[in-house]
C-alpha cells in the first residue's frame, strides 16, 4: 500500500472520528450505528478483508484473552500491510469502538459493549464479533471452525453457572434490562444483578455462533462478503406483509433462539461447556477448580434451566423494551399455575406488525387506548403476539389483567395483534402461542399441565378472537369448548 493511499485512509479516519466526538448518531448504541461505523471503515479501504477487520476490532476492545488467542490467534497475527492498516484503525477507532464492544457492568448496573438491535433485542458486540472470526478463519483455512462454541457461548455459560452454584439455576442467567430511549439509546440498564451471562451476551452468543458456522460452511470461492454486509443480512432485513416470517429461511436475528436450537441439539452441551471450563482452567493455571465435585452438578442445573429459558420459551419484549408508560395502579399477584389460557385478536390494530417499530407503537397505543379510553390501570392482555417473531408482556406471568370480564383471575388473556376475521394469523405466530408460550409457562409453573384454551367469545358476548382464527383454535391440544 503506498505512503498516499496510507494518508487519504488516516485522514479519513480522523475526519470520522473528529464527526463523532460531537453528539452524532454514530455515539447511539444501535446495531445500525455500529454497522455504519464497520462500513465506514470499509469505504475508506477497499483492500480491507472482513477477517482483518474482525481481528483489529478485537484488538482495539482488547479480547486478546488466553482462550481468544488459543483459538483465534494474537489479533495482530496479520499480514504486514494488514497490520499497518490494523495500527491505524486501533489509533483512530479507538474513541467508538473500543465503548461499543468492550462489555463490562458498572457498580449501577450499566451493561456496557452491548447495542439496541433493530428486532427490539439487545446484543452484547463481543461474542458475535469471536463468532464471525471464527467462521472467517475457519473458511479461509478450509477446515471445521474450533472453538466457535466455546467462544461464543460455552465459556460465558460455564463461568456464569460454577460462578453462581450456590444459587438457584433461575438465577444463574440473565437479566435483561431497559434502555434509556428507543429513538436514541445511549445507556442500557439491568433490572437485577448481573451474572455473566447476561441476556445481551446470550443473543450476541446465539447470533456468533449461528452466524460463524454459516461462514465456516460458505464456499470459500470469490472474495469474503464484507463485515457489514454479514450484519445487515442477518439483522436490518424487510418482513413482507401478508408472509411475514412464515416466507423467511435465511438467517435472521428473530429466529436466533429457533436456528441455535437446530445447530446446538445434536452437541452434548455438557461435555462442550465442562471441556470448556476445563481449558479455561488450564490456559488460567487454575486447575485446582476443577477438583469441586459440585462442578458436574452446577453446569448440568444451569444447562437445563438455559435450555428452558432460551430455547423452549420465546423471546418476550418487556414493557420497558417496548416504551410503556407506568401502570396507574399497584398490580394485583395471581395465584398461580392457572388453568386457562383465553385467545384473543386486537381487531384494532387490524393489520399484523412486522418490526419491532410498529409491534411497539401498536402496543403503546392499545396501552394508552386501555388507559384513557377504557379508565383501566394498564394494557388488559397477558401478553400480545406480533409477527415480526416476538412476543410482547403486558400484565405479564404475574399479574392480574384485564382481558376476559370475570374469568381475569383464573386465566392469561394472549393475543395476537391484527383483525383475524377473515384471515389467519401467520403460522409463526400462531406457533409462538400454540407451542412455544404454552410449554414455556407449563415449564415455568404457570399454567396447569392441563390447561384448557378457550377463545374469547366462549366466555364473553364478543366475535373475538375473529371467526377464521376461532375456527383454527378449535383444532389445538387443548381446546374445549
Amino acid at each position: 500500500m503506498t505512503s498516499s493511499v496510507l494518508l487519504t485512509f488516516a485522514l479519513a479516519w480522523i475526519c470520522f472520528f473528529s464527526v463523532c466526538g460531537r453528539p452524532t448518531g454514530v455515539h447511539l448504541r444501535n446495531m445500525d450505528s455500529f454497522i455504519r461505523a464497520v462500513q465506514q471503515v470499509e469505504d475508506s479501504n477497499s483492500g480491507l478483508s472482513p477477517l482483518a477487520l474482525v481481528m483489529a476490532l478485537r484488538r482495539t476492545a482488547g479480547h486478546d484473552d488466553a482462550m481468544t488467542i488459543h483459538y483465534l490467534g494474537a489479533s495482530n497475527n496479520l499480514s504486514d500491510t494488514e497490520a499497518l492498516e490494523q495500527a491505524i484503525l486501533n489509533c483512530s477507532s479507538f474513541s467508538f469502538f473500543d465503548k461499543a464492544i468492550h462489555h463490562i457492568v458498572t457498580d449501577h448496573r450499566e451493561e456496557r459493549g452491548v447495542v439496541l438491535a433493530p428486532d427490539g433485542t439487545t446484543v452484547a458486540l463481543a461474542p458475535l464479533l469471536l463468532g464471525i472470526e471464527s467462521g472467517l478463519k475457519a473458511n479461509i483455512e478450509r477446515k471445521p471452525a474450533a472453538g466457535i462454541f466455546s467462544l461464543t457461548l460455552g465459556r460465558t455459560l460455564g463461568l456464569s453457572f460454577i460462578s453462581l452454584q450456590d444459587f438457584p439455576p433461575s438465577h444463574r442467567l440473565g437479566p435483561s434490562g431497559c434502555w434509556d430511549s428507543l429513538d436514541h439509546p445511549k445507556v442500557f440498564k439491568l433490572s437485577l444483578p448481573a451474572t455473566l451471562a447476561t441476556d445481551a451476551m446470550i443473543n450476541g452468543g446465539m447470533d456468533g455462533f449461528i452466524l460463524g458456522k454459516n461462514l465456516s460452511e460458505l464456499s470459500s470461492l470469490g472474495e469474503p462478503e464484507a463485515l457489514s454486509k454479514i450484519l445487515k443480512r442477518y439483522y436490518s432485513f424487510i418482513l413482507h406483509k401478508g408472509q411475514g416470517l412464515d416466507a423467511v429461511t435465511s438467517h435472521i436475528s428473530p429466529r436466533r433462539r429457533e436456528i441455535s436450537r437446530s445447530l446446538l441439539d445434536t452437541l452434548d452441551l455438557q461435555s462442550q461447556v465442562m471441556e470448556t471450563l476445563a481449558l479455561v482452567w488450564e490456559l488460567e493455571h487454575t486447575e485446582w477448580i476443577a477438583m469441586d465435585t459440585g462442578n458436574e452438578g452446577a453446569v448440568k442445573d444451569g444447562l437445563h434451566e438455559f435450555l428452558h429459558k432460551y430455547w423452549d420459551c420465546p423471546h418476550i419484549i418487556t414493557p420497558c423494551q417496548w416504551g410503556a408508560k407506568a401502570s396507574r395502579d399497584t398490580p394485583v399477584p395471581l395465584s398461580l399455575p392457572l388453568p386457562f389460557l383465553y385467545v384473543h385478536h386486537t381487531y384494532e390494530p387490524s393489520s399484523p406488525c412486522l418490526s419491532f417499530t410498529e409491534c411497539s407503537r401498536d402496543m403503546r397505543a392499545m396501552q394508552r387506548y386501555h388507559q384513557e379510553g377504557r379508565g383501566w390501570s394498564d394494557i388488559g392482555y397477558s401478553f400480545v403476539v406480533g409477527s415480526d417473531g416476538y412476543i410482547y408482556e403486558g400484565r405479564g406471568w404475574r399479574h392480574l389483567g384485564t382481558h376476559t370480564r370475570g374469568h381475569n383471575s383464573i386465566g392469561y388473556g394472549v393475543s395476537i395483534i391484527g383483525n383475524y376475521t377473515a384471515t389467519l394469523p401467520s403460522s409463526h405466530a400462531m406457533d409462538l402461542l400454540r407451542y412455544r408460550l404454552t410449554k414455556c409457562a407449563v415449564d415455568g409453573g404457570r399454567l396447569a399441565a392441563n390447561f384448557t384454551i378457550h377463545g374469547h367469545r366462549q366466555v364473553v358476548n364478543t366475535t373475538c378472537p375473529g371467526d377464521v382464527f376461532f375456527s383454527e383454535i378449535k383444532s389445538w391440544e387443548h381446546y374445549r369448548d
